[in-house]
């Protein structure tokens, strides 16, 4: 199997993200998984603030995301869901994006998606963007002998996500603001397999100009409300455009953790992730 499937524990993981459901390969299946996973394990890079290594291999992943019931980034997040959807029988292939969302020139290939095959079509899947990430599968669209328009728009809970496709044939992945379409990222659908993200988990955990390794990023999308924690800013943001902010202090930062993205560090990681954090803030 490509992403390991035959190795996981799919009951622990079921029960993680409280799915009591039916698991069949069908888009009902598909949907209910994604919804689920996004809601329970939120995005995350604290392994790196805490100066470890970020290994991708399944066992790490279960006992990190699952038994430990902490979170991750986008390969860890994604490369766990694919071998969920691969052991109930899914076809899942892996892609590579270009992140748009704050950038002022192209970025490099970074992020890991998936595309995933139910009830004869092709949805595009993310569990792993962070707060403003899909909650659910989107339509992919004109892949394969399935001529669909690529176009998509759809809502999901209160937020408006959709997908077009450019001149170059990248097709592009944004969501509603207040103010208009803003781009989260582009990728094409050249198949990634496990060894290429691991590469690119490399470059994005170790490298020193990777903004990941510089300060916490914790992210969790919900329905009606989207929260970031990035440094120590705290933002709840509504699909209106208006939102809560404020600095969480080197105090609360535990409290934060648990309340507002559901991971409670043991003391002795709490206290490191603020003596790494606040000391050189």
């Amino acid at each position: 199997m490509t992403w390991s499937g035959e190795e996981l524990d799919i009951e622990a993981y079921l029960a993680r993200i409280g799915h009591r459901g039916e698991t069949k390969p069908d888009f009902d299946t598909l949907r209910a998984l994604h919804r689920a996973h996004v809601a329970e394990i939120p995005f995350e890079n604290l392994e790196m603030m805490l100066g470890r290594p970020v290994p991708l291999d399944l066992t790490a992943l279960q006992d990190k995301l699952v038994r430990q019931r902490r979170g991750g980034y986008c390969y860890e997040q994604n490369l766990l869901f694919a071998a969920v959807l691969e052991r109930i029988g899914f076809a899942v292939t892996g892609l590579g994006a270009r992140v748009r969302a704050g950038a002022s020139s192209r970025r490099a290939v970074t992020h890991m998606l998936l595309r995933v095959e139910a009830d004869g079509r092709q949805w595009h899947c993310d569990v792993g963007f962070g707060a403003e990430g899909l909650l659910e599968p989107i339509l992919m669209g004109g892949v394969g002998d399935v001529q669909e328009d690529v176009r998509q728009d759809v809502r999901q809970g209160e937020w408006r996500f959709g997908i077009v496709q450019e001149a170059n044939g990248a097709r592009v992945l944004r969501t509603e603001h207040a103010d208009g379409w803003f781009d989260l990222y582009e990728y094409t659908l050249e198949e990634r397999l496990p060894v290429d993200y691991v590469v690119m988990n490399h470059y994005t955990s170790t490298h020193p100009r990777s903004s990941f390794i510089r300060r916490p990023v914790l992210q969790r999308a919900a329905p009606e409300v989207r929260r970031t924690l990035v440094g120590e800013h705290l933002t709840v943001t509504r699909p209106d455009g208006t939102s809560d902010e404020r600095d969480v202090s080197a105090a609360e930062l535990g409290e934060v953790l648990v309340r507002e993205f559901g991971i409670e560090l043991n003391a002795d990681d709490c206290a490191e992730l603020i003596r790494a954090h606040y000391a050189g803030a």
